[in-house]
């Protein structure tokens, strides 16, 4: 049996990994709070864009890892059509999940079926990468640990939808994506560390590509669509922000113009008017 090395590279894949999961999970939660502030095709824009958050995201974190995995006695290709699926897979599944939520009438319902759909995602993504895996030798799997880095899945997509649902503040946040980074990477070194591989030393050229033909650059441009999306995101007006810049900027009512005086008459004018003095009348001497 070959000896696995999960981090031939020291702490870097691992430490990189983990802020890469910490990133989709922080975009993923961000573009849903904004999802639930909206409705119609604003709503939907939203949601879709933490769905490609989230599963670019895990999928980036997964492989990035998997840049520190080795085997002795084999080297390890990848095959790219089943490598692209799981990216499809990751992206699809977990849209299905926060579109759960995003249009449930009744939110706990949507929060169930949608952690429930998402950690399935996210497990389908890893072992469907898994698969891709291309070596001299054969892959088991202890069920067991399997079993548990499923639960640990869900649980994590869960928790994660449940943030979304009620934590705003961006400081709450940015606690929650770190959590969920974390729950995300405990699932994959735990499905990790279920993996057995009996190698078998040949010398035919092992099908696929080399992570480094591959998986790296796919990563670095997973990675900086990642950090597109957060300058997107972070320069994009909440509801909140977009109702104080209509009011600001909507004219006030101009002022009332001022009346005119009318024309003032005494009441001796209008009532009693001047009549002619006949001069053959005398007038009374005092």
């Amino acid at each position: 049996m070959g000896h696995l090395d999960h981090a031939t590279f020291g702490w870097l894949t691992p430490v990189l990994s983990y802020t890469m999961a910490c990133i989709g999970a922080a975009l993923g939660l961000r573009c849903t709070v904004r999802a639930l502030e909206t409705t119609g095709a604003s709503r939907r824009n939203w949601l879709l864009t933490a769905a490609s958050a989230i599963g670019t995201g895990i999928w980036t974190m997964h492989f990035v890892a998997m840049l520190g995995f080795g085997v002795t006695g084999t080297d390890i290709h990848y095959d790219v059509p089943l490598t692209v699926l799981s990216l499809l897979v990751a992206m699809l599944v977990v849209g299905g999940g926060v579109f759960a939520v995003g249009y449930a009438r009744d939110k706990l319902r949507g929060l169930l079926l949608g952690g429930l759909t998402t950690g399935l995602g996210v497990a389908s993504m890893h072992y469907l990468g898994m698969a891709a895996l291309r070596l001299n030798g054969t892959v088991t799997y202890d069920p067991p640990l399997v079993a548990l880095s499923v639960v640990i899945a869900v649980v994590a997509a869960t928790a994660a939808l449940w943030a979304a649902l009620h934590i705003t503040s961006p400081v709450a946040v940015t606690i929650a994506s770190l959590v969920m980074g974390a729950a995300v990477s405990s699932m994959h070194y735990t499905g990790m560390s279920a993996v057995r591989v009996d190698v078998s030393p040949s010398a035919n050229e092992l099908p696929g590509a080399t992570a480094m033909q591959f998986i790296f650059p796919l990563a670095v441009g997973l990675g900086s669509y990642l950090f597109l999306t957060a300058a997107f995101v972070a320069l994009s007006p909440t509801a909140r922000e977009r109702a104080e810049y209509a009011s600001a900027e909507r004219p006030a009512d101009p002022p009332a113009p001022p009346r005119e005086p009318g024309p003032t008459h005494t009441a001796t004018s209008a009532s009693s008017p001047t009549l002619p003095t006949d001069p053959r009348v005398p007038t009374a001497r005092s």
